[in-house]
């Protein structure tokens, strides 16, 4: 085969397609992972070719071409990580010690920190100081196995501040949302309504009109905002054309999943108290739920999100970090799998695909990203694993020795136990992006 900027992968162990139905899977789908044993992969000008068994990719190779060995291991796409909050300044380090002290992250929040800790610092840091910060967490993604990240704002707080940290998400490369109703800063606390207003009138117009989001978020729940202010925020998002999308029943079940139903929202996030109602509610109108286990770790919690209950009920599962300095500081999705696994009852294969092919699609993305199939862009890893459920079993452990996206080499382990990060060579990239922009 002749043509310039052809890469074939070679020699993996399992390579683990997640081709299948083109929408979110569901049910007994997200067990079925298509993995080609003995497989190999075409890519052409960074998109897949060809997916098959290392004798039908070789029938395809008449010239000399650049390979990848994957020797032996497991090939599995790029994690998609479908709720992030990647971009601020500093570190909740000190609450994180108060709440081993026994102080719950409410108390904590109470008495001025929390988000509000988090905003006081972010409106602080210059846009390139920034960006600078968060170089080190997209680097962070890239070694545990991804290769897309949503990210919200909402350590702003005011215009100006949310317009700063949306612009740093664009130009890192994250699908940006915008999440100015993240909490009720100090200066609305004697009228939230007033800051609602704001969000309203002034935020989201500015937002849309410079294009510096997808989507909007709102974090519904008692004491920030109610089910009235959050129907009002998304319906202007809505309105003004962003996609919507809502964190509900983190920390009560206070009607978040159900305004998500009404709403017709891409997800409804968290669910951690989601009931019954709550479900058949999102499964009616189709929701996407996004599931955050390693928030629930990370707050010494005990109350997982009901995901064998979602599973049966139908709903396209998504699992994403939470990666955020207060209550999740994990970009880990292997991480994230073996919680997914230990605590929620979901399988491997149930986590993988939620954390793949379910996540890109939550995201607008299903037909460009999340499986390794012909025309979709060539994103995917190498891990130092035989079997695929190696990932979730040996927790806290990075698998992964080469990441690619878009076929280009974005991280690879160095032998010895080093590791050699390759973002230094995309900064001179039209976007500046770290991540390639979907």
């Amino acid at each position: 085969m002749e043509g310039a900027d052809l890469l074939a992968v070679v020699n993996c162990g399992q390579l683990v397609t997640i081709a299948g139905p083109k929408r979110p899977r569901i049910r007994a789908e997200m067990n079925e992972l298509s993995i080609v044993e003995g497989g190999a992969m075409l890519m052409r000008g960074g998109v897949i070719e060809a997916v098959g068994t290392q004798k039908e990719i070789d029938s395809l190779l008449f010239d000399e071409i650049p390979t990848v060995d994957a020797g032996g291991g497991v090939v599995l796409p790029g994690f998609v990580d479908a709720h992030t909050h990647a971009v601020f300044a500093g570190t909740r380090v000190d609450e994180y010690e108060r709440r081993a002290r026994g102080e719950t992250y409410q108390e904590i929040a109470a008495a001025g920190g929390g988000i509000r800790s988090t905003v006081e610092k972010t409106r602080a840091a210059a846009e390139d100081d920034l960006i600078e910060a968060s170089r080190r967490y997209a680097n962070w993604f890239t070694r545990c196995g991804t290769t897309t990240v949503e990210a919200k704002s909402g350590y702003g707080l005011t215009t100006e501040d949310e317009l700063k940290m949306l612009r740093v998400i664009g130009r890192l490369g994250f699908i940006p949302t915008f999440l100015g109703a993240h909490e009720i800063p100090d200066e609305y606390r004697e009228n939230p309504d007033a800051y609602v207003d704001l969000v309203i009138n002034e935020m989201l117009p500015a937002v849309v009109e410079q294009n510096l989001a997808e989507y909007c978020d709102v974090f519904c729940e008692r004491n920030v905002f109610t089910i009235e202010q959050s129907r009002a925020i998304l319906t202007r998002a809505n309105e003004l054309g962003l996609g919507l999308r809502l964190h509900a029943d983190q920390l009560s079940a206070s009607g978040g999943a159900e305004l998500a139903a009404e709403l017709h929202t891409a997800t409804a996030d968290h669910l951690e108290h989601a009931d019954a109602r709550a479900i058949d509610a999102l499964a009616r109108a189709g929701v996407q739920p996004v599931l955050l286990p390693a928030s629930v770790y990370c707050l010494g919690l005990n109350r997982f999100a009901p995901a064998r209950q979602m599973i049966e009920a139908g709903l396209a599962v998504v699992l994403a970090t939470d990666f955020n300095p207060g209550s999740s500081p994990t970009p880990s999705m292997p991480f994230v799998l073996s919680l997914a696994c230990t605590h929620m009852r979901m399988t491997p294969a149930e986590a993988i695909t939620a954390a793949t092919i379910n996540a890109a699609y939550s995201l607008g993305r299903g037909d460009k990203i999340g499986s390794l199939e012909q025309g979709k862009r060539a994103d995917f890893v190498i891990y130092d694993c035989e079997d695929f459920r190696e990932l979730p079993y040996f927790a806290g452990v990075e698998l992964a020795s080469s990441v690619y996206i878009g076929g280009d080499a974005a991280y690879a382990r160095v032998e010895g136990g080093g590791d050699e990060s390759m973002w230094p060579l995309r900064q001179g990239s039209t976007s500046g992006a770290w991540f390639r922009v979907s």
